[in-house]
């Protein structure tokens, strides 16, 4: 399995400005509206984690990892782990284009099969009915 086969690439067009739609990528609030609260708002070169609620109150690690690169309003790289890749982690790119008055944003998650092992077809589809779920969030959230 080469890596460029197990990468998923995913480009939505958003009724919004580039600026817009970065502070819903970036921004701890906004995050929460369509994909995970985070515990801060993003910063380059920092780490970061997204975090989810237990059934007894505690904030717990869902997503983490460190912001690799941000040029905002046009692009943002961050690593990105979870627990199932046992610390391995994987790549994504957030990439912010004028389109037509909005923005047309593509997400390029990468490393996932060496991240996986054995697992990653498993992987690979729940993490791209995923990205499918919280990409239409965020056109709602924009939206609203």
């Amino acid at each position: 399995m080469t890596d460029t086969t197990t990468t998923i690439t995913k480009t939505v067009f958003l009724d919004a400005s580039r600026e817009t739609v970065w502070s819903f990528l970036t921004n701890k609030d906004k995050l929460a509206k369509w994909f995970h609260p985070a515990k801060s708002d993003l910063a380059s070169g920092e780490d970061y984690s997204l975090i989810r609620t237990t059934d007894d109150g505690a904030s717990v690690p869902i997503i983490w990892g460190r912001v690799l690169d941000m040029d905002a309003p046009s692009k943002l790289v961050y690593t990105f782990i979870i627990d199932p890749f046992d610390g391995a982690e994987t790549t994504v790119t957030w990439i912010l284009d004028d389109a037509a008055g909005g923005t047309r944003l593509t997400l390029i998650h990468e490393g996932i099969a060496k991240a996986a092992g054995a697992a990653s077809m498993q992987l690979l589809m729940a993490l791209d009915h995923g990205w499918d779920e919280h990409l239409d969030h965020l056109r709602k959230s924009i939206a609203s």
